[in-house]
């Protein structure tokens, strides 16, 4: 799975006990962005928005892995 914000030396950083680790999943990152607009353009509801941020961001992640022939 992509992270949102990869670092270089992701191997070398402390634990996620002491704060740090890899960051946010790519999908995560996309999902919340669709869950921004979800909340201020429409009227749906929070299991509703939940729900369909993640299909959009997994829709966003299959489009972007084709695209870019990447692997999740």
């Amino acid at each position: 799975m992509k992270s949102a914000f990869p670092t270089k030396n992701w191997q070398h950083m402390e634990p996620v006990s002491t704060g740090y680790d890899e960051g946010m999943m790519l999908v995560d990152y996309f999902a919340a962005k669709v869950m921004q607009a979800l909340i201020s353009e429409t009227g749906m509801t929070m299991p509703d928005f939940s729900k369909t941020a993640y299909d959009m961001a997994e829709d966003m992640m299959k489009e972007r892995n084709e695209r870019y022939n990447q692997p999740r």
